[in-house]
């Protein structure tokens, strides 16, 4: 039985490695994820770092006084002025980003929700901010109080340390989502090429004449199709990791940030690339097997390439916590306790959960496959 199997094995490996394509899936897929990780880094840096020319230009529908005039200026606030209704016009033709209106004490910022607005927004409320705290020494001042003894009553100093930040989370967690989607990629053609294109070239009829059992047969496929989705598992792993060690001193964004993986996500990583592997391997050959040609076996499995990715992707956007119930769903159980462990969340029963179902998984997986090459419709 043993010899068979690693007769078969072989043989898998062989075609393989001897496949271009499969070989571009497996080795030139992870690839891409260093530049989706370095494209995102200078996305985030470039909105974070928006030149004050893009928002500075704000409309005043009142009267500025000294004071504010000179505030403005020292912060290269683009000042326009005149009534709420040309400074109404001005912000629709685009000339002004926002415009601010004054009943008595009572300022009112008028935005919307465009990219600009919003740091014009960010921007003028800092300026208000700034305004008031002046107003509010002058007044102080003229009441002969010592306006540092009531508005600094209290001292705050900021001692900055390596702490996790929201980009530094946001690419770690999306970088190990793009290496799920990559060990799926990688499983398609290799599953798709050894089952639907083994029908298609006549070879698995002859390959069935021979004394083997079918077990064998599937394990031998299986195993050879689960090592190609591991070595691009792998390879993106340590990628990714490199890639996220050089980001750190290449974007500023991630100045005093924890961007590396602890050693318990790498471990864990690990374990879900590993386990993945397998169950998207058995998930792939069992579709790919009911397909007649190697082009239907190929939109047949396109979905799970977006199955892998899109649930985790959600969970991320509305911020979706690991429970019980998730720990079970596959595909975005990985992802979200990936995600807990890299946010410092340990939580062992959400793991066992996510391990064992995932290998009940694959074994049923598995039995569906031994059942459909018993089967001469399915082969046939």
């Amino acid at each position: 039985m043993r010899s068979n199997l690693w007769i078969i094995l072989k043989k898998e490996l062989r075609e393989l490695f001897r496949d271009k394509k499969s070989l571009a899936m497996m080795l030139i897929i992870p690839i891409f994820i260093p530049f989706l990780i370095l494209m995102m880094s200078f996305l985030f840096e470039a909105q974070s770092t928006t030149d004050i020319s893009e928002y500075n230009k704000i409309g005043f529908a009142y009267e500025l006084t000294d004071t504010e005039k000179e505030l403005l200026n020292s912060m290269e606030v683009e000042i326009h002025t005149g009534s709420e209704n040309e400074m109404r016009e001005a912000y629709e033709n685009d000339e002004i980003y926002l415009y601010v209106t004054k009943s008595n004490f009572n300022y009112t910022i008028h935005s919307n929700s465009s990219e600009a607005s919003m740091y014009a927004s960010t921007f003028i409320e800092g300026y208000f901010e700034s305004y008031k705290n002046i107003l509010q020494h002058e007044y102080l001042a003229n009441e002969g109080i010592d306006a540092n003894e009531v508005l600094n009553i209290i001292t705050v100093t900021e001692e900055t340390t390596e702490k996790d930040s929201y980009f530094a989370n946001y690419i770690k967690n999306y970088a190990f989502l793009f290496i799920i989607m990559a060990i799926t990629v990688s499983a398609t053609y290799p599953a798709t090429d050894t089952t639907a294109g083994e029908k298609e070239r006549g070879t698995l009829e002859t390959l069935l004449t021979f004394p083997m059992k079918s077990k064998d047969i599937i394990l031998g496929k299986f195993f050879s199709v689960s090592l190609s989705s591991l070595i691009t598992g792998v390879l993106s792993f340590v990628l990714t990791y490199i890639t996220l060690f050089i980001s750190k001193d290449l974007f500023s964004i991630y100045e005093n940030a924890n961007l590396l993986y602890s050693w318990q996500a790498i471990v864990l990583g690990l374990v879900i690339i590993l386990v993945y592997s397998f169950f998207i391997s058995g998930l792939c050959i069992a579709i790919a097997s009911k397909s007649k040609t190697f082009k239907e076996a190929q939109s047949a499995l396109t979905p799970l390439t977006f199955i892998s990715l899109f649930p985790g992707m959600i969970a991320f956007m509305i911020n979706i916590t690991t429970n019980n119930l998730i720990a079970f769903i596959p595909f975005l159980n990985m992802t979200m306790i990936f995600t807990d462990i890299n946010n410092g969340i340990y939580n062992i029963l959400h793991i066992l959960i996510m391990l064992i179902s995932s290998i009940v998984y694959i074994a049923i997986i598995m039995y569906v496959i031994i059942k459909q090459y018993k089967s001469e419709k399915v082969l046939f």
